[in-house]
């Protein structure tokens, strides 16, 4: 009985694993320019940097999100005083092989519901552009609105594209600001090895 148990586990688990999964920093596979390497070293990186902030502080497991892409870390959430920030912002640069941090963490009661209401409209109609626009490869980045500023994390196949994303961004209604970390895959540092 133990055997057919464990047959069926393996099974289930490599019939989950499809080539279009996503791997890594939340960039899907099926359009990644980053090599294998580069994805694991980016997934090291960010189990590395979550395990850390969760000894930390526990809360954090749930409250941050992490993505790391090329040796980039974005941060993002909420914490509850301005020094949480900086001493999470503190161990993401302590992380070994880092090469930039980003921060859009917030601290809890700089927003309300209704506020918290339009961002999460803003992100959600920015996420719905990029999926109709067949221009844009929409799984390769990670959108977060805080106070009406889009953050947008994530690497573009080219300039072409990255113009497209910005554009489609700067369209959405009310908002004020859009903070682009959008980087080109002919700048990913191990593709210009």
């Amino acid at each position: 009985m133990k055997a057919y148990l464990s047959i069926f586990l393996i099974i289930t688990l490599l019939s989950s694993c499809s080539p279009a999964g996503r791997f890594g920093a939340g960039v899907d596979i099926t359009f990644d320019p980053r090599t294998i390497g580069m994805q694991i070293d980016d997934t090291i990186m960010q189990k590395n940097l979550v395990a850390r902030l969760s000894l930390n502080e526990k809360r954090y497991f749930l409250n941050i999100q992490v993505e790391v892409l090329d040796g980039r870390i974005f941060l993002s959430g909420k914490v509850n005083e301005p020094e949480e920030k900086i001493k999470i912002t503190k161990l993401a640069w302590e992380t070994k092989g880092v090469r930039e941090v980003k921060n859009a963490i917030t601290i809890k009661g700089q927003s309300n519901f209704k506020q918290t209401a339009k961002d999460i409209l803003i992100t959600s109609q920015l996420r719905a552009a990029l999926i109709i626009n067949k221009k844009t490869k929409s799984r390769n980045y990670t959108l977060e609105t805080i106070n009406k500023k889009i953050y947008i994390f994530g690497i573009a196949m080219d300039i072409d594209e990255k113009k497209e994303v910005l554009s489609e961004a700067e369209k959405i209604y009310d908002v004020e600001k859009v903070i682009p970390s959008i980087y080109l895959a002919t700048e990913l540092s191990r593709s210009k090895i």
